[in-house]
């Protein structure tokens, strides 16, 4: 059954006036008559109850033309959606992150891409940075948002955040009466980082930072996430060193004080192996454009 012949059905439907359908359809009566006539034949039902005088829609008419106008609409739908693939607009973004990125940046970005294109859909998967690069590699996920430094030359990566660090403690602990806290101050008390098994170049550039100042950071337990320092600093457990947006939601029982020390800074990166489809680009420019208008953010934009 072909397409041309059920528009021609609805249209007649619409008007009841072969003139004015024909008009409508850019044909000649004769032609719309036969497209009609075909119809009815394939189908073996009148369509229309017709005489020199008027033209109505049979029983059958009447049943047939919602299911006629259901099958157009969903023909037309598939062109839009064939069309919005090839642009980018539409599919699934597998993309990997870690959770430091969940209070702030990330619901940004959820939220600028489903005002752009609400065909793309995310597949959200919260990784360590080390899984997240070869979860890439294996093309088991598009993007990542992962922990920077790293040091992998298959990896494309992009600095969406710097970040300054804070220092999360416990509201009785002694140094929740200061302003803000210093290096010096910091190595004087044992503190819960970040694993290096999760974030290599992260740790290392930490211990580093300090190092230069001829001090030596204190560690009293390395852990895999910031959500998990974030539960035992509230328990009163300790005091840790996080990015200033993985605090920005609120913790029962934690306060947070700036961790004077300039050129120590939090980067976050998107990370990608290649941008060979037009998706992959759309999403790559909405995190361009959200980067490049965020405060903390910095993003170099690409050329294609």
């Amino acid at each position: 059954m072909e397409l041309k012949l059920l528009r021609s059905f609805v249209v007649l439907s619409e008007e009841l006036h072969f003139g004015r359908a024909a008009e409508r359809l850019c044909i000649v009566q004769p032609a719309l008559s036969m497209q009609i006539r075909t119809l009815e034949a394939e189908l073996g039902v009148a369509l229309f109850d017709r005489d020199h005088h008027k033209v109505e829609l049979s029983a059958a008419g009447a049943i047939f033309l919602p299911e006629a106008q259901a099958t157009l609409a969903q023909a037309q739908r598939a062109v839009q959606m064939v069309k919005a693939a090839d642009a980018g607009e539409v599919g699934i973004i597998r993309l990997g992150f870690v959770s430091s990125i969940l209070p702030d940046y990330l619901p940004s970005l959820i939220r600028q891409l489903r005002m752009l294109y609400p065909l793309i859909e995310l597949e959200l998967k919260d990784m360590p940075s080390p899984d997240q690069l070869s979860a890439l590699k294996a093309n088991q996920i598009d993007f990542g948002f992962v922990r920077l430094p790293i040091d992998d030359r298959r990896i494309m990566t992009k600095t969406v955040l710097n970040e300054s660090f804070v220092v999360a403690i416990p509201e009785d602990h002694p140094l929740a009466r200061a302003g803000s806290i210093t290096p010096e101050t910091l190595a004087e008390h044992a503190v819960f980082m970040l694993s290096r098994r999760f974030a290599p170049g992260f740790y290392d550039e930490f211990m580093q930072a300090f190092k230069r100042r001829g001090l030596t950071l204190q560690i009293a337990r390395e852990l895999g996430e910031f959500t998990t320092m974030a539960a035992l600093i509230s328990a009163g457990l300790g005091i840790g060193v996080v990015p200033k947006l993985a605090m920005s939601a609120r913790h029962d029982n934690v306060v947070t004080r700036d961790l004077v020390f300039p050129e120590l800074q939090s980067k976050t990166g998107l990370a990608w192996v290649e941008l060979e489809s037009a998706l992959k680009r759309t999403f790559f420019e909405v995190a361009n454009t959200l980067s490049r208008h965020s405060p903390s953010g910095s993003f170099d934009a690409l050329v294609f």
